[in-house]
């Protein structure tokens, strides 16, 4: 029986706390928000902020854990990096976290190898192609990110200095903006090669840079699957990375794919309880196995598939919450509340009410239910 530090209380990485108990360790988690989910039901809780990578270091000698796992947040895993320095299985070296984290070095990346994925820019007004779009380099959560469709000097300013405002580092990436569909490819990797994927489209219907709608994709085109395969693997042979899961962003329009961002964590809001529920497949297992030095799962049963979205109610405005009001009759597979009566909401990402697995009988069925959420008629949030 091994000692586990869980680097995350989040609810979203409750899925990884129970899948490290499930293998048989004593699990300790670490987060400074006492009303978290994990920091609430464990009885190993740390209450310490985990940016404090010196305070983080002392902790993991002082305890002796034998493993540090990463949460569902870029920091957590930034953090597991700069503390383990090669010490813990399956966490890459602080040069490659840094790499596949910063937005600008990612795009250079990304450029050196030739990969599939919008330009960057250079600062000069007379140089740029519209439209754009302007970023934080190391900010989630759509939060700093402005689109510019028209050559206009003031709003370009604007959106800098928006963008630097959300970053830690005071810094920011122009990019082509490109038009498509959002998917992720999350990609299980073994010495540099796919072994395993799942595809999954994503939406956004309150905050355009904000995913909160979503379902997997069973049959993907197989030209997708081998350029995103192809790309996924050059990334990870070039960076020497470990065994272990690389979560992608893409963009899809037509025959064509742009890559926009990675990341070694697992996905936050419950990404992992969606393929689980809609594959049968253990998707938080199968992320912690290579940080505990266990050999991943290689094979997924592709027919045991359900018709599940997952929706995160949020609002676009303040207001209270009472209750949700759906107007369509709906299988609800699972609700997860994350907030009470009476509380009051802040705009997307700000506040979540809830996450939504809905499940349908048939493709059909989950369109029409899918279809609904995008277009906000699937439910009301009244005060």
């Amino acid at each position: 029986m091994s000692k586990v530090l869980l680097v995350d209380t989040n609810f979203s990485s409750a899925p990884i706390h129970s899948a490290l108990v499930k293998l048989g360790h004593v699990v300790h988690v670490i987060g400074s928000n006492p009303n978290d989910c994990l920091a609430k039901i464990s009885t190993n809780y740390w209450n310490q902020d985990y940016s404090d990578t010196e305070a983080l270091g002392r902790l993991v000698e002082h305890e002796g854990f034998d493993f540090i796992v990463p949460g569902c947040t870029d920091r957590s895993y930034t953090s597991c990096a700069i503390v383990s320095n090669g010490r813990f299985p399956g966490i890459e070296t602080v040069a490659v976290d840094r790499l596949i984290n910063n937005k600008m070095e990612f795009r250079l990346l990304t450029e050196k190898l030739h990969l599939p994925a919008p330009k960057v820019l250079g600062p000069e007004l007379e140089s740029l192609r519209w439209p754009l779009i302007v970023k934080p380099v190391d900010a989630f959560s759509g939060r700093g990110v402005t689109v510019i469709n028209v050559q206009n000097r003031s709003s370009l300013v604007m959106a800098i200095e928006r963008a630097c405002s959300a970053s830690s580092t005071g810094q920011y990436l122009l990019e082509d903006y490109v038009v498509g569909v959002l998917h992720s490819h999350s990609a299980f990797l073994e010495d540099g090669k796919v072994t395993l994927d799942f595809i999954v489209r994503e939406d956004c219907t309150v905050n355009e840079f904000v995913v909160d709608t979503s379902r997997v994709i069973f049959d993907p085109p197989e030209n997708i699957l081998s350029k995103l395969r192809t790309s996924i693997e050059s990334l990870a042979q070039a960076l020497c990375l470990k065994d272990g899961l690389l979560h992608t962003q893409f963009i899809l329009n037509g025959d064509r794919i742009w890559l926009i961002e990675v990341t070694r964590r697992c996905p936050g809001d419950l990404y992992s309880q969606l393929i689980e529920l809609s594959c049968g497949f253990s998707f938080a297992e199968n992320y912690v196995r290579p940080f505990l030095g266990l050999p991943q799962i290689r094979i997924a049963n592709t027919t045991n598939r359900s018709h599940v979205m997952r929706h995160t109610v949020t609002v676009p405005a303040s207001q209270s919450s009472v209750y949700i009001s759906y107007t369509r009759e709906l299988f609800i597979e699972r609700w997860v509340s994350l907030c009470l009566v009476g509380d009051q909401l802040r705009p997307s990402p700000a506040s979540r009410v809830g996450i939504l697995f809905a499940k349908a009988r048939s493709e059909v069925g989950l369109n029409e239910i899918y279809q609904a959420a995008l277009s906000r008629e699937l439910y009301k949030i009244l005060q």
